[in-house]
């Protein structure tokens, strides 16, 4: 079994910072109930109106499972130009580089 690394990137329209914080906080407890997630950092960029987040799953199938129920999500929030993609950890590597792994 390797860890799967799963990666999001949207257009997003806001909010952002502490704004998106209060609004996406129920989110963000159902996401942390996903089964074989590990940890997932969130990503914004106002500048660019982009935001997203990086994944770290236990095993690819639990990677695939929640990719397709987050694109079905945001497609539901009208959300266009969803870039979903997978990657596998090389875990060797990230711990020399300290990866939280």
């Amino acid at each position: 079994m390797s860890t799967t690394l799963l990666q999001f990137d949207f257009p997003f329209e806001g909010p952002w910072g502490a704004a998106m914080t209060a609004a996406l906080g129920d989110l963000a407890k159902d996401i942390a109930g996903e089964q074989g997630l590990v940890w997932k950092i969130w990503t914004e960029n106002e500048g660019e109106r982009r935001a997203g987040g990086i994944y770290l799953f236990a095993d690819p199938q639990s990677a695939e499972r929640y990719r397709q129920k987050h694109e079905q999500r945001l497609a539901a929030f009208g959300i266009k130009g969803i870039v979903a993609r997978t990657f596998t950890v090389n875990a060797s590597l990230s711990q020399i580089t300290r990866g939280p792994l």
